[in-house]
């Protein structure tokens, strides 16, 4: 009788629960840690804010490193094994959120972009230009239009080129 064994490497975590505990340790490390006097007593800056050592913003290769892997990309396929997809993007969600609220903020508006638009489906600084999407967006505009807008709807069809499809609408 012949044994199988499995080839390759043992998965890193067993559960989901110990990844879970390894990311929230991630996400309060990256809070940092309030500066004390002798009296353990906040250290106020001069505006009177208490001072935050070791403060860093989470992104999504601190999260893979945080939780032993080499680079983002591991992190990524690991996020494709069922039992931790959710967990793991979660996290990514919280990273992302971050990043998304550094846009309003003049310090971290370039770098936000870059990485929204590097590390997150659905962000993109290059406008949509697809010929075809456009005509279908004015097509379903002019699908909008009551009948007393008839001037707008010869404007539309005109520099559109879509009039035979949208006659009768």
């Amino acid at each position: 009788m012949t044994v199988q064994r499995k080839s390759g490497r043992p998965p890193r975590y067993r559960s989901r629960e110990e990844i879970e505990t390894l990311i929230e340790q991630y996400f309060k490390d990256c809070e940092g840690r309030l500066l004390e006097d002798k009296e353990g007593n906040p250290v106020l800056d001069r505006r009177g804010k208490p001072v935050v050592l070791d403060r860093r913003p989470p992104t999504v290769t601190g999260l893979a490193l945080a939780l032993g892997f080499t680079n983002r990309l591991s992190l990524l396929s690991y996020q494709g094994k069922a039992e931790f997809k959710t967990v793991i993007t979660r996290a990514k969600s919280r990273v992302e959120q971050y990043t998304e609220e550094r846009l309003f903020d003049r310090d971290g508006v370039n770098g936000a972009k870059f990485s929204l638009t590097n590390n997150f489906r659905g962000w993109t600084s290059v406008p949509r230009t697809d010929p075809e999407e456009n005509g279908e967006n004015i097509r379903q505009f002019l699908r909008m239009l009551r009948p007393d807008e008839k001037e707008l709807r010869e404007l539309y069809e005109e520099e559109d080129g879509c009039g035979e499809e949208t006659e009768g609408i």
